[in-house]
């Protein structure tokens, strides 16, 4: 039974103080325990079995240069300076910490490519470094090939372009008269040694064109590897707020069907709430998709014995000879794979000849997200994707129902001079009180 969580309870809720340093078992263990809490824990549950977490979103700017109608930041955010450099590094060791080596970590904001060039090429190196996955969130207008290269360079994994029609980008009026601006953000990767997503905001006005959406990434997925919906929801200072009865993870999955030409089975895996996402990866082939998750059982009996196999999404020809070479070790399941494999590759065949044997990946995904006043407990405490504040890692749904406590509040760095207090209205350092640590003055709201 579905419980929201009361105005008392939001208010209450703190980030999660993981403190000490998380091998991976711990931090595996410390997420299935909360999978099994809410009795989301099952044998394709992902989350504790193989991943710690799904992504950890790291803000380093309030600022943006859009103003979406359905924009998750606050009003007060344009008024917020860029924290301290040290204080992001300070928060992705934070990550590091809670969620062990391999997280994947969202460069964020606001738009990250707002902040200071050098400082954002320095983030992204650090997250590398500590051995997570830096991926860069951006509406792209500041994301030339030239920036993109240099971040490569650092080390960034993936690049996720937000375009939808939420953002009013003029002259546009249609999702298929946006894809002009897809198209520039594809051809500016092209060539770069990363993992390509699109994330489209759904809402009334565009769900009827998802279907030639996902077309278009057919056509694309040389260059797409990922293609993310998200669900409108009533929080922050967009102008759109009540969902539209039409949208829903299920009538959004059936146009994402329409779109690819074949079944899609989404519960193979799952990764958190059930509620919350929905994913399902395809082999596109001469412009047609080909579902090779289809298999429920085959699929969960191979990502459970493969927990230690970390897969890597812009090198697919190493990660096959990964699979292989792992396979080939394991007979049974090698007979099994075999089986699950063949009959999908003598349906594909005439594809794979038209296209001389060239297939790349297209995965699906849609993340439900919640109403800032419709927090479901059993969502918010098995929550896959997270963001880090300055006291702990906090799901993201919950830390945009209450953005100003995060984002107004002063906190304490540690300067040349020892420790002092940032205020993030001033950007500036000041003297701690002498009897008891940060101010708690902020803008009132």
């Amino acid at each position: 039974m579905t419980k929201i969580m009361t105005p008392k309870e939001i208010k209450e809720f703190k980030p999660y103080a993981w403190r000490t340093p998380a091998e991976m078992p711990a931090a595996l263990d410390r997420a299935r325990a909360r999978m099994e809490k809410v009795g989301v824990w099952s044998e394709n549950q992902m989350l504790g079995r193989r991943y710690s977490i799904g992504c950890v979103a790291l803000e380093i700017t309030q600022r943006c240069n859009l103003d979406c109608t359905l924009c998750y930041l606050s009003e007060h955010s344009e008024e917020v300076k860029d924290i301290p450099i040290e204080e992001i590094y300070r928060r992705i060791d934070q990550i590091k910490n809670s969620f062990g080596p391999g997280t994947d970590v969202q460069i964020t904001g606001g738009d990250p490519t707002l902040r200071n060039r050098q400082e954002l090429m320095d983030i992204v190196r650090r997250v590398r470094e500590l051995g997570m996955k830096p991926t860069l969130m951006t509406n792209g207008l500041k994301a030339t090939r030239d920036v993109l290269e240099e971040l490569v360079e650092a080390g960034l994994h993936d690049v996720a372009f937000h375009v939808d029609l939420t953002q009013e980008r003029r002259p546009f009026k249609t999702e298929m008269e946006l894809n002009k601006v897809r198209q520039i953000y594809i051809d500016r990767c092209r060539g770069l040694p990363i993992h390509v997503l699109f994330n489209t905001t759904v809402y009334e006005g565009n769900f009827h064109e998802i279907p030639d959406l996902i077309r278009f990434f057919r056509k694309n997925a040389d260059v797409v590897g990922f293609a993310s919906f998200q669900l409108q929801a009533d929080t922050g200072r967009g102008v759109l707020r009540e969902r539209a009865n039409v949208i829903s993870a299920d009538t959004v999955w059936e146009k994402i069907q329409e779109g690819a030409g074949i079944p899609l089975v989404y519960d193979a895996i799952q990764v958190g709430h059930r509620d919350c996402n929905r994913w399902t990866s395809t082999l596109a082939v001469n412009g047609n998709l080909h579902s090779f998750v289809d298999n429920p059982d085959f699929v969960t009996e191979f990502l459970n014995k493969t927990t230690e196999l970390e897969f890597t999404r812009h090198t697919p020809v190493q990660t096959v000879a990964k699979i292989l070479a792992w396979m080939t070790k394991h007979p049974a399941l090698l007979k099994d794979g075999i089986a699950h494999i063949l009959p999908r590759i003598w349906k594909m065949k005439k594809d794979l000849i038209a296209a001389r044997g060239k297939v790349n990946k297209l995965t699906f995904f849609i993340h439900n997200f919640m109403d800032a006043k419709g927090l479901d407990c059993d969502r918010i405490d098995s929550c896959s994707f997270m963001a880090m504040t300055p006291d702990g890692p906090i799901s993201m749904c919950m830390h945009n129902a209450k953005r100003d406590e995060f984002i107004l509040k002063p906190f304490e760095v540690t300067t040349e001079e020892g420790k002092k207090i940032w205020n993030p209205l001033t950007g500036q350092t000041e003297a701690m009180q002498a009897s008891a640590g940060p101010k708690k003055e902020s803008l009132k709201v």
